[in-house]
């Protein structure tokens, strides 16, 4: 049987703007053929064992031909593989998506298209530029500026759309923009038409300049505006003034990135303005072995209390729980504790309910938590928490503190594993460029594995990439590996949880705003 292609447009850059139809595409394919001018955490939602083709291009350097991407299209859908063709913007407007579409229907393989989110429409929305207006242009057409247009058989005629349209948009015109300019006022254009340029649009990086046709081309030289960029010639643009909406976000310019799975609480920074940088450099991965972990479960009513450190914890100790035929009633009378407000959250999916959150998120605050509930009935510090069991089920690699001092003070405690995290193959390159151009604003980690590995997958050098970038962590344990590496932790929050990072994140990037600000508005001869 012959597999199946589906010609999906990714969207300019903001991963939001990818469609619910283009994800779902991505999910069930084998294989991906991706451009360069994408979002590449879109490449977060395929499937793990999806084959990876790169065939993009960058800076006019092809990866592979047009031919040779047919090619590789027509080859893995007569193996009958399901082929996710992914585009940056919308695959028909000047991303060669008819040329492929032909080469397979010659062939006679099923196709689908999945329009995508143009940049030639993306772009100036995020800068405040809507293309049409009741008002001002009733009109707007979409233009390569890539082309010579100094050659003979060139397709624009000059002559129809300097006037005959409200609004132009040019897409990959910067290197040609000054001969772009020149036909558009030869043509009978106004010199001093609005004209704006959107570089790197609904991204964090996004840059906007703004112009008149006479003088554009000075100011992009002058601000050293680089592709990928979109033109926008026209008077739509004087609204930007007061329709800039993106760049007005608190977070706007900053660049987050999680080193483990994209977790609730991040998403708090996207809607501020900053973009997610989605590099995982722990996964989440049941045991090598259950017996631990069975022989807890099968023994499951003699414990007093079940003790819950993160949500991994509870998903892996009920999963496995359910895989061996028992019922949540078996657990009538067992108390649960849960270290965090989202851990005791991911408990009550469960129906049951939560005794006990310690006000601190440590294993020296659930000591404090028990030892405090024991006091009352036993005045011998040594014999506490005797007579109580305990279960925690927990990572393959954890602190021994709190074990250790529950035997101490006379309790018992199994502490089975229940999963591993281990470092998942990535090799990083896209990340290693972005830490090197200093892309990257902020770097979260949320345990001492998070760190090491991206330090590992980094390489040599990765410290020198970490330098220029601040650091957050989630607590004392992961701050300590950070500068045993000679790196300075600059964000950490009192209690251990993600929440509670993202709110240091927010509040220090706020007074960071309101430093710069300050610096500013001081006079030239001000001292700093």
């Amino acid at each position: 049987m012959k597999g199946k292609v589906y010609l999906v447009g990714a969207g300019p850059g903001d991963i939001g703007l990818l469609t619910v139809k283009g994800l779902r595409c991505l999910k069930k394919a084998d294989v991906v053929v991706y451009d360069f001018h994408l979002n590449a955490q879109v490449l977060n939602y395929i499937n793990h064992n999806a084959e990876f083709i790169y065939a993009g291009k960058r800076g006019g350097h092809h990866t592979l031909t047009q031919d040779e991407i047919n090619a590789i299209l027509l080859k893995k859908a007569k193996e009958g593989k399901n082929i996710c063709r992914l585009k940056g913007g919308d695959p028909f407007i000047f991303g060669r998506g008819g040329e492929e579409a032909e080469a397979l229907s010659r062939e006679g393989i099923e196709f689908e298209v999945v329009p995508g989110v143009s940049s030639s429409v993306a772009a100036p929305a995020y800068a405040g530029i809507p293309l049409t207006h009741r008002l001002i242009s009733s009109s707007f057409a979409v233009i390569p500026g890539y082309e010579d247009v100094t050659k003979k058989e060139s397709t624009i005629d000059w002559s129809k759309i300097s006037t005959g349209v409200g609004t132009l948009v040019f897409l990959m015109g910067v290197k040609n923009m000054d001969v772009i300019t020149e036909k558009l006022i030869e043509n009978g254009r106004s010199p001093d038409t609005p004209v704006a340029v959107i570089r790197w649009g609904t991204r964090s990086d996004q840059k906007t300049i703004i112009g008149t046709l006479k003088n554009i081309v000075e100011q992009v030289k002058e601000k050293h505006i680089k592709p990928p960029a979109v033109m926008v010639v026209g008077d739509v643009v004087k609204l930007r003034d007061s329709l800039k909406w993106y760049e007005k976000k608190p977070m706007f310019g900053y660049r987050i990135l999680v080193t483990r799975e994209y977790m609730e609480g991040f998403e708090l920074l996207d809607e501020l303005g900053a973009e997610i940088i989605e590099f995982p450099t722990i996964e989440i991965v049941p045991p090598e072995t259950y017996d631990e972990l069975d022989l807890s479960i099968d023994k499951i009513n003699t414990y007093n209390w079940i003790i819950f450190t993160s949500r991994n914890g509870v998903k892996y100790f009920f999963k496995r729980y359910f895989e061996k035929n028992k019922d949540i009633r078996d657990l009538k009378g067992i108390h649960i504790c849960a270290i965090g407000i989202r851990t005791a959250q991911e408990i009550q999916k469960y129906g049951m309910k939560v005794d006990l959150i310690p006000e601190e998120f440590r294993a020296e605050g659930l000591i404090e938590a028990f030892a405090k509930e024991q006091r009352a009935k036993s005045k011998e510090h040594s014999a506490l928490l005797k007579g109580m069991r305990f279960l925690l089920p927990r990572a393959e690699k954890a602190r021994e503190i709190f074990p250790e001092k529950v035997r101490e003070m006379g309790g018992e405690i199994d502490v089975p594993v229940t999963y591993r995290t281990v470092k998942p193959e990535s090799r990083g390159k896209r990340l290693r460029r972005f830490l090197k151009e200093g892309r990257i604003s902020i770097a979260t980690f949320t345990s001492a594995a998070t760190f090491n590995n991206l330090r590992e997958i980094m390489g040599e050098d990765a410290e020198a990439l970490l330098k220029g970038v601040t650091i957050a962590v989630i607590g004392p344990v992961t701050a300590k590996a950070v500068e045993k590496a000679g790196l300075h932790v600059d964000i950490m929050p009192k209690e251990a949880t993600i929440g509670a990072m993202i709110e240091e994140i927010i509040k220090w990037t706020g007074e960071k705003a309101k430093r710069a600000t300050k610096d500013m508005s001081k006079k030239p001869d001000e001292p700093s």
